[in-house]
């Protein structure tokens, strides 16, 4: 954690900074805005700025986000009345800090916003073998690819992987390569010069310089522009970065990790991605499995947030009963971790009593939560293939029947649903139980789609 303290704070300055010291983070000292400005322009770096209530807050924000320097900004003051705190909360800073400073909030500042509370949570055997590997090669300085889903948990991982790494005590910089502009994101990687183009007022150290030493995250690097990425594997191979605008290559010691939701492969397949930096990046690659494959992480990251979110809103202890959990587990959890918890979350603050139940896991507007048929479906499917024992003899007429109708009665009738689990067409799939039904058969009641009936 690395803290600027930006203004005096009344002669509260020194307290406050021996409790952060204490607590871990490194601590830089400025008097104004403009020599934090500077500061973080020149390379050195925040992972969080706490700011006298009494300095221009909105024009730090402002030149903050002007410059895309993403900086959680806490306002600190000595005997503020609730006012001066609101506004400070108005102009852009994210808590507000009484002083003379306790040693508890401070702490529980400091977590917040180096966000441990987003330290690896896993049990399951597949996750387990994930993070076996990641310990393996953390203590490296070998490139790593990590690939999965979007909300799998990417960027916990990268930050998993320097902590345990030779490079912990050095800076952790993250640059998100999908959500700067593509004509911006070069002089974000590798700094400017002062009027190297419009808007450039001073010169700016990129993010390479600022984790020298320490390690560089690249997230999403799949959205990263073709021609950029000829100029960042020559930052990989030869160590040296040019600034936009500059005269001379500056030479850098980082540790590359890279993150990305889609196949790579594929990428340099549509000649989208170069195969060259491919191979430079993925010496070791990280796939993180969805969490529709991990069942028992469900449970322990379920627990995990229920428990966290009734401490952040001083709520008590949160029970997650039998009907919830096995609500959970049948969510096919497109948003992976950072569905889960938010789900967890609502959950938290919507249940009646100390007890979250089935009722309580619902939709962001409210509404219950989608319906679990497919995965129940899949489960029971394999559950019947399973059971079924040998088919020699059988005809592949029957054996295709059984599973349709199988597949279908654990659809609950829903014909779109078991089609997609079939890998067939609506349209093959109504043919074959008209076929069916023909013969006698009984067919499930179709439901949840009502353009079909029941004899369809």
């Amino acid at each position: 954690m690395r803290l600027l303290i930006i203004g005096s704070l009344n002669g509260q300055i020194g307290a406050a900074s021996q409790i952060a010291i204490s607590r871990g983070a490194k601590v830089s000292h400025v008097d104004d805005i403009e020599m934090a400005m500077a500061s973080l322009r020149a390379g050195k770096g925040a992972d969080m700025a706490m700011i006298d209530v009494n300095l221009p807050i909105k024009n730090l924000v402002s030149m903050l986000s002007g410059e895309r320097i993403n900086l959680p900004v806490i306002a600190c003051g000595v005997n503020t009345d609730a006012t001066a705190a609101a506004n400070a909360i108005r102009a852009g800073a994210k808590e507000f800090l009484p002083l003379p400073p306790d040693p508890e909030l401070i702490a529980a500042v400091l977590e917040a916003v180096s966000q441990e509370n987003n330290k690896l949570v896993f049990a399951d055997p597949a996750m387990k073998d994930v993070v076996n590997l990641a310990e393996q090669i953390a203590p490296s300085s070998a490139s790593v690819l990590i690939n999965g889903e979007t909300g799998t948990g990417k960027e916990v991982m990268a930050s998993y992987l320097h902590s345990h790494s030779n490079r912990a005590d050095k800076p952790f910089v993250c640059v998100n390569c999908a959500a700067i502009p593509e004509n911006l994101l070069e002089s974000e990687l590798f700094g400017h010069e002062k009027g190297a183009f419009t808007g450039a007022i001073a010169r700016r150290i990129g993010k390479f310089e600022e984790a020298n030493g320490g390690t560089l995250l690249l997230d999403e690097i799949s959205e990263m522009d073709i021609q950029l990425q000829a100029k960042l594997l020559r930052a990989i191979q030869e160590k040296v970065i040019d600034r936009v605008g500059g005269s001379k290559p500056v030479p850098v010691d980082i540790r590359i990790i890279a993150t990305s939701n889609r196949d790579l492969a594929e990428a340099v397949a549509e000649k989208t991605f170069r195969e060259d930096l491919l191979f430079r990046l993925n010496v070791v690659t990280l796939k993180i499995p969805p969490l529709r494959q991990r069942p028992v992480d469900i449970e322990v990251l379920s627990q995990h947030f229920a428990k966290k979110y009734a401490d952040s809103n001083g709520l008590s202890e949160r029970r997650i009963d039998e009907s919830a959990m096995a609500k959970l587990k049948l969510n096919p959890w497109k948003g992976n971790v950072r569905e889960l918890e938010n789900t967890i979350h609502r959950a938290v603050l919507l249940c009646q009593g100390d007890t979250i139940t089935g009722e309580a896991i619902l939709m962001p507007d409210g509404s219950a939560t989608p319906s679990n048929q497919t995965a129940s479906a899949e489960n029971g499917v394999a559950a019947t293939a399973a059971g079924a024992g040998s088919l020699v003899g059988r005809k592949v007429a029957d054996v295709e029947k059984d599973l349709i109708l199988n597949t279908l009665d654990h659809c609950f009738g829903n014909r779109t649903h078991a089609a997609n689990i079939l890998g067939i067409s609506i349209r093959t799939l109504r043919n074959k139980l008209k076929l069916y039904s023909d013969d006698g058969v009984n067919i499930p009641a179709a439901t949840g789609d009502n353009r079909y009936q029941a004899r369809a």
